[in-house]
């Protein structure tokens, strides 16, 4: 894994979290709402993990790595632990004009637009991890050609 899969990755996630603060309808139906009063501090983050990545890999896989763990559980509390556990009418409200994979008047279940956005959180955490590890792997290398000559 190398960093600019990494980039490309997180990118394609930034550009599919920024439908959340402009808000898409594809017809009658509602990919995402606009929500950029709710969520915009969270896009502002991301930028800023995000950039520090790019610019200062050292310090900016560990930042962007402890948000997008923060951030899947969050999204994770927000619908998954709902869907285990069941939804209260106003949440199923809110949500019933989104677009489904899975139609489910009874049960809320992640939309679209969210189940969309929490495989991209979950792929970019992967990527990070993964050029984590290698980097982690080129550093002991690194060291121990240093210390044999």
């Amino acid at each position: 894994m190398n960093k600019k899969i990494c980039i490309y990755v997180n990118i394609i996630l930034l550009l599919w979290f920024f439908l959340d603060m402009v808000g898409v309808n594809i017809g009658t139906h509602m990919l995402v709402s606009k929500a950029s009063k709710e969520d915009g501090i969270f896009f502002i983050v991301y930028i800023a993990v995000l950039t520090s990545f790019i610019i200062k890999d050292r310090i900016g896989k560990y930042l962007l790595g402890v948000w997008l763990i923060l951030w899947f559980l969050a999204q994770f509390f927000s619908h998954w632990y709902y869907a285990i556990i069941g939804a209260s009418e106003e949440k199923l409200r809110y949500f019933k004009d989104t677009i489904k994979l899975v139609k489910n008047t009874d049960r809320y279940i992640p939309d679209l637009y969210h189940i969309v956005l929490h495989i991209l959180i979950l792929l970019a955490l992967v990527c990070l991890v993964l050029l984590w590890i290698k980097s982690r792997k080129v550093n002991r290398l690194d060291t121990r050609k240093r210390v044999n000559k």
